[in-house]
């Protein structure tokens, strides 16, 4: 397959994509914000410069573009042109997603994967769970009291009380 783009188009076209605040990103961290959690963003000193760090709960997260980083969804897949190129381009990129969450745990940090698919707008529910359940496994802050903040969050004035599943 020829590229139809010309040296200085696909330059252009690749120099635009962006590693930090990408629309998944900030999906995440408006979700956080939304449920109460204050956070810090792309902290330099630790390994793989997390996309969210939240201190408080020795918690980071990771968005990963599920191409960039070979989600098994839709999205994740090894392009059909020039796959010498690609597959050993993201095999490195896995295997630098590895390293940094073993370096994170080895120093107490527990780490959340957050793949740019569940971020769409009809996975937003699974998401807003799924970060709850991962902060309220690392905080003294019970499931139930992060809902509540979640319902007061939202505007909720109804029945406050612990969902049991």
């Amino acid at each position: 397959m020829v590229d139809t783009l010309t040296k200085k188009r696909r330059s252009e076209n690749m120099a635009a994509i962006r590693s930090g605040n990408t629309t998944p990103e900030l999906i995440v961290r408006s979700v956080l914000h939304s449920l109460g959690f204050r956070f810090r963003l792309h902290h330099s000193d630790l390994p793989g410069k997390p996309d969210v760090i939240l201190s408080k709960h020795k918690s980071v997260v990771f968005v990963h573009g599920c191409f960039w980083h070979c989600h098994d969804c839709i999205d994740g897949h090894v392009p059909k042109s020039r796959r010498d190129y690609w597959a050993p381009k993201l095999q490195r990129t896995q295997e630098r997603d590895r390293a940094h969450v073993r370096a994170l745990k080895r120093l107490g940090w527990r780490v959340l994967v957050v793949w740019e698919c569940a971020t769409q707008a009809r996975g937003r529910e699974k998401l807003e769970a799924r970060l709850l359940r991962f902060l309220s496994r690392a905080s003294a802050t019970p499931l139930a009291t992060l809902r509540t903040r979640r319902a007061i969050a939202q505007g909720s004035t109804g029945d406050l009380s612990p969902r049991i599943r």
